[in-house]
């Protein structure tokens, strides 16, 4: 019973500022200020359309969309071919490899800032949504290796066996054989670095400056921007409006794949 209310407190305080967030967004100023915790009058779209054309969230909105979904499938891709090679196969210095990748993530970021700017400005990829998308994938890799090299050990070696007793060549028994069963690992995974990817802000930053930068900002960037410009003008409706705009594709997502990412994170208690 104990253990049960304190699931419940823990809920209640997780959701309710996400469910506050998006009440407000339907509010007009005048309800956001003289009563934050009502219910609005009434559902007022306008402010969701006036914070995706006139605070254009829907450029950075494309944006992130493009950003993320890039370093996404790199890191995926990436990610799940280093970790199987090092959870399978008995390489040289594999696991000083496997190490190097774990010590990524202790790494901060912070530290790298400043020559990860001169080196992304000399590659001539600063303020270009490619020149983010490889950062993105470079951090987002330690984490991924470590994550998908445990659970490509779970797996049973029995299978790969017999596909490659059957004549299946090494490519394909990663990508038609180990990528389908590691399917749980690689959408919970997946989840976690889309969330990173999404809800970064420290590399956009310091990556997206000089001139005309502005039309490649990413989401973070612009809800900043509209947090500055909006709270001088005194418009909270569409601030709340462009903040529920960024919270729901991920919130989507994570309903929509939850029994994944929970079977991805006790498939290797199960085993």
């Amino acid at each position: 019973m104990f253990s049960h209310t304190v699931l419940a407190g823990w809920a209640v305080l997780t959701t309710f500022p996400l469910v506050w967030a998006f009440v407000s967004a339907f509010k007009d100023d005048k309800e956001i200020l003289t009563g934050a915790w009502s219910l609005p009058s009434r559902l007022r779209w306008e402010n969701w359309s006036r914070a995706w054309t006139e605070a254009n969230i829907g450029r950075y909105f494309l944006n992130s969309a493009i950003v993320v979904s890039g370093a996404l499938v790199l890191t995926m891709l990436l990610g799940a071919m280093a970790a199987y090679v090092l959870a399978r196969y008995d390489i040289r210095f594999g696991r000083l490899i496997y190490f190097t990748f774990v010590g990524g993530m202790m790494f901060p970021v912070f530290l790298s800032l400043v020559p990860l700017f001169f080196v992304v400005k000399n590659l001539g990829l600063l303020s270009t949504h490619l020149g983010l998308i490889f950062v993105y994938t470079a951090y987002s890799l330690p984490f991924t290796v470590f994550f998908l090299t445990a659970f490509f050990r779970t797996l049973p070696t029995e299978v790969g066996e017999a596909a490659m007793v059957d004549g299946c060549s090494h490519w394909g028994l990663f990508f038609r054989v180990m990528l389908p069963m590691a399917r749980p690992g690689l959408v919970s995974v997946g989840i976690f670095n889309l969330l990173g990817h999404w809800n970064q802000y420290v590399l956009p930053i310091v990556l997206m400056q000089g001139e005309g930068a502005e039309q490649k900002w990413v989401l973070t960037q612009g809800l900043t921007a509209l947090t500055i410009n909006q709270g001088y003008a005194g418009d909270y409706s569409a601030l709340f409006a462009g903040m529920a705009i960024a919270m729901l594709p991920v919130l989507i997502l994570y309903l929509v794949f939850q029994r994944q990412v929970q079977s991805g994170l006790t498939a290797g208690h199960l085993k």
